[in-house]
């Protein structure tokens, strides 16, 4: 008995994200969070898929001619269809080392301002990756289930998801959207910001891999107390005379450098709070705005969205699993959150 059981129960629930692909399997929880970076060798016209996650992450930047890594997901959406589908196949595969049996329901959790096309593109590839039945859920919604929102009561909630690709501010009451927006910036526009800027002001070339260390570790959303704040050394080309050299990068040069999305980040939000009907923003004001995602951990990220807002601002516990968290508790509780879930566009 025990068996079938097992056959039937390997539901799970997939965060496509942008930078991070999570799986959670029901009843386990979360149980793989890998890049979503796939790198294949092109011979003959034909793609062979050679390193899917974690070690294709490291290839990326660092390729010969005839290998490619790239990541297929742009912006929350799929951009390139072939390479995001053996990507979801080996990540369902990795999870799920069942019998012949068993095709797993998924459900996939989608951004807010998707298209017809781009939902039925995420739908077709869940499902030739093996998927009985492909639900799709908005970003927002799994977001806020995630970091513990009470979204089913008749309260005005407000929900800021900051992706890789997109950051997706959100007013839930009811259990549903009642306004949302998506704005196509997130971790991915932040590397670039300070690509961007050490080439311009230092004349120094750096990969996105050094972009995305110098966020992790020193990134700031605003000006350092001091004028400066800590350091770090980091490595790239100079474009004057073309040979590599090390440098230092202080955390006020990285909080200039962010500027741009980081104000792109707060004028979404008092967009959204504009937007949103009287009595839910007066529920607002009393509970504040959840942050969610892995550009919630931004350092500073919530005093420099107070500063603008005046509302109170948390960042939730598990920013970078919210979303796989949420998704994976739809399918959970599938029959109290069935509006929200689709199986059919």
């Amino acid at each position: 008995m025990a068996l079938w059981g097992g056959l039937f129960s390997a539901d799970m629930a997939i965060d496509l994200g942008t930078a991070n692909t999570l799986v959670y399997v029901k009843g386990k929880g979360v149980i793989l969070n890998e890049p979503s970076v796939v790198a294949y060798h092109v011979k003959d016209g034909v793609k062979k898929v050679l390193a899917v996650g974690e070690d294709a992450k490291l290839m990326l930047g660092r390729t010969p001619g005839s290998i490619q890594a790239i990541r297929p997901m742009r912006e929350g959406v799929i951009a390139d269809f072939d390479v995001a589908e053996e990507m979801i196949k080996h990540f369902i595969r990795k999870v799920h080392r069942r019998g012949i049996f068993s095709k797993p329901k998924i459900i996939v959790c989608v951004p807010h301002g998707a298209t017809p096309v781009e939902k039925r593109a995420i739908r077709q590839s869940v499902l030739s990756a093996g998927a009985r039945r492909a639900g799709l859920i908005a970003e927002p919604i799994s977001a806020a289930i995630g970091a513990g929102m009470p979204i089913t009561d008749p309260t005005g909630n407000m929900v800021v998801d900051i992706g890789g690709g997109t950051t997706e501010v959100a007013v839930l009451s009811l259990g549903d959207i009642v306004y949302a927006r998506s704005v196509r910036v997130g971790g991915d526009r932040m590397d670039e910001g300070i690509i961007s800027y050490l080439r311009r002001q230092h004349n120094l070339l750096i990969g996105e891999a050094t972009a995305e260390r110098i966020k992790t570790e020193i990134g700031t959303a605003r000006m350092p107390d001091d004028g400066r704040g800590t350091a770090m050394m980091i490595r790239g080309r100079d474009l004057l005379n073309g040979v590599p050299k090390e440098t230092e990068i202080t955390q006020s040069q990285v909080a200039e450098a962010l500027a741009e999305p980081v104000q792109q980040i707060c004028e979404a939000v008092m967009t959204a709070l504009e937007a949103t009907p009287p009595d839910l923003a007066a529920d607002i004001v009393d509970r504040g705005v959840m942050l969610t995602g892995g550009g919630a951990l931004l350092g500073d990220l919530d005093l420099a969205l107070r500063e603008q807002t005046g509302l109170a601002i948390t960042v939730a516990d598990e920013a970078l699993n919210c979303v796989a968290i949420g998704t994976g508790k739809a399918l959970e509780y599938e029959t109290q959150l069935r509006h929200v879930i689709d199986y059919d566009s």
